[in-house]
């Protein structure tokens, strides 16, 4: 397996000349490796902020489970994937045209996107999602699990919690990288307020609007995100130096991971969040498609404060910062 994926990630990191490299994380295990690896997400985050990384450790069967039991909800009747819509919060089924990309500072056509969420905080009780704040506790109302598939609560909930081991250790890198102790960030994210949210893009059986795309530029606004993509479909594009689109195909078995805007406000800027899109299939391609990102979001009350001076940005609040950037995702959607 370790092979392919070697195999894999050099065809990968070729298609796009190294803009987005691949990141064999299996190296953390020794010191001299942390070290390598620390460095390698440094030169990544600070040429295009996306790397993938291979080697992680997230066992492919639960992988495959997450696509098996989400890509079964999504095959059910439009009105028992509606039982469970968002209300507003991140959390439940989202149709199609139910967000648009924004962070371009201009309006677009709705993406052609349907989505499921779940959120951390969703699994607390009403009691303990109260201290979260008004603010927040807005975003973060309980989980809308289905009733159909069998099981999908449970997957979901193993999914999430495995990645929110994996960027946890992510950070612990991400610290090293930026030279600070590998438990910098720890108290910034013992209450993190992450979600898992599965992006399914339908068969396109007519044409899109002008200007259309399955999901618009945007860039991410959170810390980290942790994206699989299935192994044969591609759709994402990262844009280069302003004016150049480049695709990242999937390696199979690995993650792509980006940083958001409050990591790149975090790191004074050393970091950059870099708009990204998910384009339409070519004339003819009636496949859907299927993607897992995770983001991994500060505790509501953590001030998050730029690491050094000269790099621009001022300290903002984690709950403040997200709900405000979700308000403007959702504006004008229904």
């Amino acid at each position: 397996m370790q092979d392919d994926q070697v195999a894999a990630s050099a065809a990968a990191s070729a298609a796009v000349d190294g803009f987005v490299p691949v990141i064999d994380l299996s190296a953390r295990d020794t010191a001299r490796g942390r070290a390598a690896v620390a460095a390698a997400i440094d030169r990544a985050c600070r040429n295009s902020g996306f790397f993938v990384l291979v080697g992680h450790g997230v066992p492919r069967t639960l992988i495959d489970r997450m696509f098996t039991v989400t890509g079964s909800f999504f095959a059910l009747p439009r009105e028992e994937k509606e039982l469970v819509a968002h209300r507003p919060g991140v959390s439940g089924y989202r149709r199609s045209g139910g967000s648009t990309a924004r962070s371009l500072g201009q309006e677009s056509p709705p993406d052609l996107c349907e989505a499921f969420a779940a959120h951390a905080t969703g699994e607390l009780d009403e009691e303990e999602r109260g201290r979260l704040g008004d603010e927040w506790a807005t975003w973060t109302l309980a989980n809308a699990w289905p009733a159909n598939p069998p099981g999908f609560k449970e997957v979901w909930q193993d999914y999430l919690a495995a990645m929110a081991d994996l960027a946890a250790d992510l950070m612990r890198l991400f610290a090293r990288a930026l030279d600070l102790d590998e438990e910098f960030f720890a108290d910034k994210f013992d209450r993190h307020g992450s979600s898992v949210a599965v992006n399914y893009y339908p068969p396109q059986l007519g044409p899109p609007l002008p200007g259309q795309l399955r999901r618009g530029p945007h860039t991410d606004f959170g810390s980290l995100t942790i994206l699989y993509q299935e192994a044969d479909r591609s759709g994402l594009q990262v844009l280069q130096s302003g004016d150049t689109w480049r695709d990242v195909p999937p390696v199979p078995g690995g993650f792509v991971v980006n940083i958001g805007d409050l990591m790149s406000l975090w790191t004074g800027g050393r970091w950059v969040s870099t708009m990204h899109r998910v384009v339409n299939p070519p004339d003819g391609d009636t496949s859907s498609r299927l993607t897992i990102p995770f983001f991994y979001l500060p505790n509501h009350d953590a001030t998050i404060e730029p690491l050094r001076t000269g790099g621009g940005g001022t300290p903002v609040i984690a709950g403040e910062w997200m709900s405000e950037k979700l308000r403007r995702m959702f504006a004008g959607t229904s």
